[in-house]
């Protein structure tokens, strides 16, 4: 039996897999073009709470957002650029349409605020622009409950669709990436939800 041809196999996958681009699927691709308007969506309403929120754990919360996300960006466009990936989908969703403007299942106390869905359809959680708008024209103790509330749905899209990498994806880091989106995420949905429950 000769084993040259597996041990020449198994040296080849390795080295491809620590090359700078890594293996990737349509998976890893998908998880960061819809990661990164994501991200940056979450980065504007969290660079609102500086001048609009009241409540300090919103403000220091909005602070780790933009701390935690920020790189986040740098590093999934890198590794699109990396891959030889255009940064959009052609066939990912804007935010705005009508398909992401409708309630979340199961969210207590937000029926009716029109937050975009946490759900199965594409990008999960993203606001509409008259959401924007809204927390926009918030301030004080009314911008940190719609901050809180949008927030939490934002980031169950977020982690839905890292959830999804995880299980579909190939590439090590981008799996790594989703992995701390999910627990980071979690957390500061827990969090929020206490503030909520407060505010």
């Amino acid at each position: 039996m000769d084993h040259t041809g597996a041990k020449e196999s198994t040296a080849a996958s390795e080295a491809t897999a620590s090359s700078t681009a890594g293996t990737f699927n349509d998976a890893d691709v998908t998880f960061a073009q819809m990661m990164i308007p994501h991200h940056e969506q979450a980065l504007e309403m969290a660079r609102l709470a500086d001048e609009r929120a009241s409540n300090a754990r919103i403000k220091s919360l909005a602070g780790q957002i933009e701390k935690a996300q920020d790189p986040e960006i740098v590093t999934l466009k890198s590794w699109l650029k990396e891959w030889g990936k255009p940064e959009k989908s052609s066939g990912a969703p804007s935010d705005g349409m009508p398909s992401m403007d409708h309630d979340s299942d199961g969210m207590d106390g937000m029926k009716g605020m029109g937050h975009g869905s946490g759900g199965k359809s594409g990008m999960g959680g993203m606001m509409s622009e008259q959401d924007m708008r809204k927390l926009e024209a918030a301030k004080g103790p009314a911008f940190d409950r719609a901050f809180a509330s949008m927030m939490i749905d934002h980031h169950k899209g977020a982690i839905d669709m890292a959830k999804d990498e995880k299980k579909n994806g190939r590439n090590a880091k981008a799996k790594k990436l989703a992995d701390d989106v999910v627990k980071n995420q979690s957390t500061e949905v827990t969090t929020l939800r206490t503030l909520l429950d407060r505010l």
